[in-house]
């Protein structure tokens, strides 16, 4: 498969160029350079540098109590969604949050033992030799 070819653009001296966008100055919503991504933000929800839990992408974290009233919507958040087992790649993905944000209000869910982090399930490496002749005979049955 060949890469698609570039067409180069021949300037029209009897078209003037068109003229740039006004330039707004960012909000201090909108982050330095003009996107969502805003670090005091972070360093709101994330709090100060403190001892993190040591944790994985994969690390399951399921809450262990409803949201009470005394902690942020982040953390609520995050708790309304641990109601069943999710991993902490999944957190950061529904939260839009970093992986760095997620561990420290994880960790500060953990101190407050409202969520219980656990080890991925491991699956075994081979399956069971009676469960593959069984799934064997059922198909030869269809």
């Amino acid at each position: 498969m060949t890469p698609p070819q570039r067409k180069r653009r021949r300037s029209r001296p009897d078209v003037p160029p068109p003229p740039p966008p006004p330039s707004t100055p960012p909000t201090p919503e909108s982050g330095e350079d003009g996107d969502n991504k805003n670090p005091e933000r972070l360093y709101v929800i994330s709090g100060a540098d403190g001892a993190r839990a040591e944790l994985d992408l994969v690390t399951l974290i399921v809450a262990r109590a409803a949201p009470p009233p005394s902690v942020t919507p982040e953390q609520a958040a995050l708790l309304r969604l641990c109601l069943a087992p999710l991993s902490v790649a999944e957190l950061s993905a529904y939260l839009n949050l970093p992986f760095s944000a997620m561990t420290a209000l994880i960790t500060e869910l953990i101190t407050a033992e409202l969520v219980q982090a656990r080890a991925p399930i491991v699956r075994q490496a081979l399956p069971d030799r009676s469960l593959l002749e069984a799934v064997m005979h059922g198909l030869q049955r269809l």
